[in-house]
């Protein structure tokens, strides 16, 4: 099988694909002796904040992990409310982000949502699809080991002895697009694990950690860790006198 993997991150100061776990809404609702519920309707008022501060601070494509296969063993009624939750705001914000240059995408299963939510997600995908300035991907029913299992499900050799063409394969198995290696994922509400989120497309990320739950996260937040994220050396592998000059999206690892 050939190991040519060529790394297709962003250019020193060119768009970067940022994703963030947006954990800690149960946590932060609880503490203020709330329902669930409410944790995650504060929730998406961060994700409007991040959403419109994105493009301004550098990031070209934003994937936030929304609801992870391992959701569907919470309470039925907080499934039930959170697909409630994203199709509202599918619907809302669709107008805006065409306004605004936004593409919504939206990856992971949809063969389980329920029919409302897939409705939603197809005329936001249509009304958008010429948006250039931000692509916001929404990870929906998504797990990174099943996409990649079914990615690799019945791949002609070819795709499987090349990374570049498995990475294509996995995105278009995932209604991704291009394929698009990340360069930073944000974790906020404290955890730090990565909990089966875009396994593949973070296999040359920076890790930033914060404890500040996802209803209180916003553009200062998203900028710390974009200005932590700049302070880094990225190296792929190579020592930094070489890594320093060039664009790591023209750089192939053996």
């Amino acid at each position: 099988m050939a190991s040519d993997l060529t790394v297709q991150s962003a250019f020193p100061n060119g768009p970067l694909h940022v994703a963030i776990i947006m954990d800690g809404n149960g946590r932060w609702a609880a503490a203020r002796e709330l329902p669930r519920a409410a944790g995650h309707r504060a929730g998406v008022r961060s994700v409007r904040r991040v959403v419109r501060a994105a493009p301004d601070l550098g990031v070209g494509t934003l994937t936030l992990y929304a609801f992870s296969s391992d959701n569907w063993q919470r309470p039925e009624t907080e499934v039930r409310a959170l697909f409630v939750l994203l199709r509202d705001y599918l619907i809302s914000e669709t107008a805006a982000c065409v306004r605004h240059g936004i593409r919504v995408r939206v990856i992971g299963r949809r063969d389980r949502l329920p029919l409302t939510l897939r409705a939603a997600v197809e005329a936001a995908e249509a009304a958008t699809a010429a948006g250039r300035r931000l692509e916001l991907r929404i990870a929906v029913d998504y797990s990174a080991r099943e996409r990649l299992l079914a990615a690799a499900r019945g791949a002609p050799a070819e795709d499987l002895g090349s990374f570049e063409r498995f990475a294509a394969r996995l995105a278009r198995a995932d209604h991704a697009g291009e394929p698009r290696e990340v360069d930073l994922l944000i974790r906020a509400g404290g955890e730090q694990r990565l909990s089966d989120f875009l396994l593949w497309e973070c296999a040359y990320a920076e890790l930033w950690f914060t404890r500040t739950p996802w209803p209180e996260f916003g553009a200062a937040h998203l900028r710390a860790g974009l200005a932590a994220f700049r302070r880094r050396e990225r190296r792929f592998g190579t020592v930094v006198e070489d890594a320093a000059p060039r664009s790591p999206a023209a750089r192939t690892v053996r």
